[in-house]
């Protein structure tokens, strides 16, 4: 099964690339939908055939992404756009202000300490579209800026995608649309229809393509592994880890903090979040994921 990203600002064409794509791929609109978290634009396109279609409203929970994932993969669906992923991240009642709201309610204020909680369930919904039964599409906003291009002209271009940090990472293939012109470009591409190749305007045919490369099996794409479990650690790693927190101190490869580690990648138990709230809440490490 697909999994495909769309990355571009604003008004750059996401939704109609991804109707365009989907229908190409399973060639019935009956078997699309599209998940709208961006109030009915997908709409704006119900000449192009009659696809089915969840509107869903704030709040953006994780929890809610996966029931409309549910439904329609209950319904027979062939293939879900999300549009948009960003909404689950930083749209109202996403990731980003779930944290921000755990923080002030249970953890004094320390970000760090409350995404023990909410990395898992943005972890749940990874793991959903990464495993659910269909080709997942997905939209997602990239931060605009605005660059001078030949003659003076004033251009805006998507920056980066306003998700996780690797979000595009854990799809099969990522494309990123210009603003202006529409053109396609992978920054990832496991199938190898597009690394290296010249922009391109989507169309049906690309969805074609696709279809054609997972019916015939070419570089048979694997099943996703489960998200990996994260480690544990005994009381003395952890008493050492703690002391290297109020330190400040750094992973030995320089990839992150102490207390980055200890709050993204260890399974800690209920004492252990404990004191590693006090030590943070002490005057420890701050910040936003």
């Amino acid at each position: 099964m697909l999994r495909l990203n769309l990355s571009a600002p604003s008004g750059a064409g996401k939704t109609y690339s991804a109707l365009l794509l989907a229908k190409g791929l399973v060639g019935d609109w009956d078997k699309i939908a599209v998940i709208d978290t961006e109030n009915g634009s997908a709409s704006l396109y119900s000449h192009l055939g009659e696809f089915n279609t969840i509107q869903l409203e704030p709040p953006f929970t994780p929890e809610r992404y996966i029931q409309a994932l549910d439904i329609v993969i209950n319904a027979g669906i062939k293939c879900v756009i999300i549009d948009s992923s960003t909404h689950e991240w930083s749209g109202p009642g996403g990731c980003l202000e779930i944290n921000d709201k755990l923080a002030q309610l249970k953890y004094k204020g320390n970000a760090w300490a409350a995404w023990s909680e909410t990395t898992p369930r943005h972890d749940a919904f990874v793991s959903k579209v990464l495993h659910s039964p269909l080709h997942v599409i997905t939209c997602t906003r990239s931060k605009m800026e605005t660059v001078m291009g030949e003659g003076k002209k004033v251009h805006k271009v998507g920056m980066k995608d306003i998700q996780r940090d690797g979000w595009e990472y854990e799809l099969t293939v990522s494309l990123t649309l210009d603003r202006d012109t529409h053109l396609a470009i992978a920054s990832k591409d496991r199938t190898n229809l597009f690394e290296g190749k010249d922009a391109f305007i989507i169309t049906e045919k690309t969805g074609e393509m696709i279809r054609k490369w997972c019916d015939t099996g070419v570089a048979d794409m694997p099943t996703p592994p489960p998200a990996p479990s994260r480690t544990t650690v005994s009381d003395k790693v952890f008493k050492d880890a703690l002391k290297k927190v109020k330190e400040g101190a750094m992973l030995k490869d320089g990839s992150k903090s102490v207390a980055a580690w200890l709050v993204e990648d260890v399974e800690l138990t209920e004492s252990q979040v404990a004191a590693l709230t006090q030590v943070l809440n002490e005057g420890g490490e701050d910040g936003t994921n």
